[in-house]
């Protein structure tokens, strides 16, 4: 299982991000993710994961969708 959590100052910002009307469809999920992951017992799923991961090797996405991506995939499973 990992143990790793989403910050609370990331967490924040997801929560934003998901109010408000102008946030993308993949932003709203990143965030999500990240919102779901202030519980130690989630943990980022293999689809999520290749979003995420196509989301930071696009140039298209803003830094916020970036930095959703990151923390998403800083949680990730170690062994996939």
């Amino acid at each position: 299982m990992n143990r790793k959590t989403s910050s609370s100052s990331m967490a924040s910002k997801a929560s934003k991000a998901l109010t408000n009307n102008n946030t993308s469809k993949i932003q709203k999920s990143l965030a999500a993710s990240v919102l779901s992951q202030r519980s130690a017992s989630k943990q980022t799923g293999a689809a999520m994961e290749d979003i995420a991961s196509r989301v930071l090797q696009s140039n298209k996405y803003s830094d916020e969708t970036k930095s959703f991506a990151a923390s998403v995939l800083s949680q990730s499973n170690v062994e996939r």
